[in-house]
């Protein structure tokens, strides 16, 4: 095994604290002889010679293989030494007295897959990469077990392997396109398992009609969601979407429709928040300020960490001159979405109102930059779908 100057930090990161081991107890005539090991392995570790270590600690634990303290530390150095298939039993046995060791399990898991042992090298690893956040070792661990996933093409389990992750780093442009193609790729295999199990579906109209809207295709969509109501006209979620999908058509006539589907859904399901919310905006759309009132408060009461439904019922209260009780829904729904710029900009105007000209500045602002940056977004995300629409079809391009 070769020196390693970085191993003695490693292994202080990743194991039990090197140079503290305490002795168990043992024969009197092996103790004098398992405290000069000890004493060895200490000073070749702060030599930065974990080669010589090992051979110590090794002595040790066959000495004393109760001693925990060395058989994890022992583990580690051979770990680090790429001695994979001699650090499995150690680190194996140290977690077996200490389960809650969760770097010496994720150890264990790398050293396992290192050493072909995908089947107890998986369990170990997902055991470990919940309780590893903020751990370098984390990624490490995430990174072997999404590659061993994704060559058994188990893509839900890869994708929820990245879901940890990006919980620890939710910034991280990598970890954001792998969650990207692997959610797509589910999407993607779900729509046609259901084609293949049900292809005269309402479920299969529903969930085309969902694809067709997300592409721009509103005419073919709103088509399908018609035949779905047609084939189960208590299919969840069925009448919200449709009615959504009205509610923004630039075809009055079709706006006109919107308000009966968001009825049709609350009759079905009366606690359905998002179709109660847009009921409300379609009634303040129309001028019908007091059912908007009535509908957004009801939707908030529902779900009140729904940062639109904060927002849409401030600005339903605004419109009715009560601004003091509109502020308070503002702030709640920046408290729960700092990028609501639809709220910092309603709150910008309600600062300014009351002569808060610095406060009326910076929400201006924080809604120029988030408007801004949406507007990016949706840019991107239709030089996407172009892209896509203009693929041929044996490239996998959508036919309809």
């Amino acid at each position: 095994m070769k020196p390693r100057s970085h191993l003695f930090r490693l292994a202080l990161a990743c194991g039990l604290p090197l140079g503290v081991c305490q002795t168990p107890a043992v024969a009197p005539d092996s103790t004098t002889l398992i405290q000069q090991h000890l004493a060895k392995s200490q000073e070749y570790m702060r030599a930065h010679r974990p080669d010589l270590a090992v051979p110590e600690l090794d002595a040790v634990v066959k000495l004393n293989p109760s001693d925990m303290d060395s058989q994890a530390n022992l583990g580690v150095l051979l770990y680090f030494g790429h001695q994979y298939v001699q650090a499995v039993p150690h680190l194996r046995t140290a977690l077996q007295v200490k389960p809650d060791l969760y770097k010496i399990q994720a150890l264990l898991g790398l050293a396992e897959m290192h050493s072909n042992d995908e089947e107890n090298a998986r369990i170990d690893l997902s055991s470990a990469l919940p309780h590893l956040k903020g751990e370098r070792v984390q990624r490490e661990v995430g990174d072997a077990l999404v590659q061993s996933y994704m060559a058994s093409k188990e893509i839900d389990k890869a994708a929820s392997t990245v879901a940890v992750l990006l919980d620890s780093d939710p910034t991280n442009t990598g970890l954001l396109l792998s969650s990207y193609r692997f959610y797509s790729e589910l999407a993607n295999n779900a729509m046609i398992t259901l084609a293949l199990a049900a292809p005269g579906s309402a479920e299969l109209h529903q969930a085309m009609a969902q694809e067709l809207a997300r592409h721009g295709d509103d005419d073919a969509a709103m088509a399908n969601y018609r035949q779905a109501i047609k084939l189960n006209p208590k299919l969840p979620g069925l009448y919200y979407e449709f009615g959504s999908l009205l509610y923004n058509s630039v075809d009055e006539k079709l706006q006109a429709e919107a308000a009966a589907q968001f009825e049709a859904a609350l009759a079905i399901n009366p606690n359905d928040e998002k179709a109660e919310l847009m009921l409300g905006e379609d009634a303040a759309r129309h001028g019908d300020m007091k059912k908007a009132s009535e509908a957004e408060s009801r939707a908030v009461e529902l779900q009140p960490n729904d940062s639109d439904a904060c927002t849409e019922f401030a600005k339903t209260l605004i419109a009715m001159h009560q601004p003091d009780k509109a502020r308070p829904l503002l702030e709640h729904a920046l408290a729960i979405d700092s990028m609501n710029e639809t709220a910092h900009y309603r709150l910008s105007t309600l600062d300014r109102q009351q002569g808060k000209t610095d406060e009326a500045k910076e929400e201006l602002a924080k809604y120029q930059k988030y408007k801004e940056m949406k507007a990016k977004l949706r840019t991107i995300f239709r030089d996407m779908r172009m892209k896509l629409d203009e693929k041929p079809e044996d490239e996998g391009g959508m036919q309809k």
